[in-house]
């Protein structure tokens, strides 16, 4: 394993991702964190332990790992959603692989104090000049997401400050300049935090960053795209009443 030199066919290193180390191993290229870069070979034989298995998530591509030394991460394989799934699977085109740029956003994300979850690292593996299939790291959370939590916590008290915690980081995230590209409620996750509960915000592909506060007009796009996963998951209101779909999402 040794430094790499680019993120893809004729790509400079991004200054963002300053915070990282990158190495060449064969077709793909590993980002990971610079304190954690001594890591490198055991996170490596990790994610080669994955293989294409079935995980966690809706689209069944999130895996726990553990390291020897006990570190707990999460493995998020990108995969295809929507109809395109049945053609490309895993494989996205580009010069530039997406997960690097999460990479970037999620660490200037966390920096400026937005609940997201720890970025840790990236794995691409270019399977042609502008095909690659990756892997994003962030450091392992105890819990389960937002739609998890609502359908198995029966107790109103609870789950109405859990919504309420939601919206917090929600408020947080657009305050401090961060739009969501795919908000929904399997990009939440609750955590417990001592004796209270707090919520993460994953999986920021196609994210961007404001220098301010997230304009009114994306802010609404967002939580509208937040209402449409509620009526999608929860169309009879069964986990989500009225009030609290509008405490969660109203502008």
């Amino acid at each position: 394993m040794r430094p790499a030199t680019h993120h893809g066919p004729g790509r400079p290193a991004n200054s963002l991702l300053a915070g990282f180390q990158s190495f060449q191993l064969g077709r793909r290229v590993v980002y990971l964190r610079r304190d954690l870069a001594v890591r490198a070979p055991a996170i490596v034989v990790s994610l080669n332990a994955i293989g294409s298995g079935e995980g966690a998530g809706n689209r069944l591509s999130g895996f726990a790992l553990k390291l020897e030394d006990g570190t707990e991460l999460f493995a998020r394989i990108n995969r295809r959603g929507g109809l395109i799934r049945h053609a490309l699977k895993d494989l996205y085109i580009g010069m530039r692989a997406r997960p690097v740029r999460e990479l970037a956003v999620a660490a200037e994300a966390r920096r400026r104090g937005i609940p997201v979850a720890e970025p840790i690292g990236a794995m691409i593996e270019w399977i042609a000049p502008i095909v690659y299939r990756s892997v994003f790291l962030t450091r392992a959370l105890a819990g389960m997401t937002l739609w998890e939590f609502l359908r198995i916590d029966d107790d109103a008290v609870v789950r109405a400050h859990i919504i309420k915690q939601t919206r917090q980081a929600l408020d947080t995230m657009h305050r401090l300049g961060l739009f969501h590209a795919d908000l929904n409620l399997h990009n939440l996750f609750v955590t417990e935090s001592r004796d209270s509960f707090t919520v993460a915000i994953l999986d920021l592909d196609k994210a961007r960053l404001f220098h301010g506060p997230v304009p009114a007009r994306m802010r609404a796009r967002n939580l509208a795209r937040l209402r449409q996963s509620v009526r999608k998951l929860d169309p009879d209101r069964r986990y989500l009443d009225s009030d609290a779909l509008e405490l969660l999402t109203g502008i």
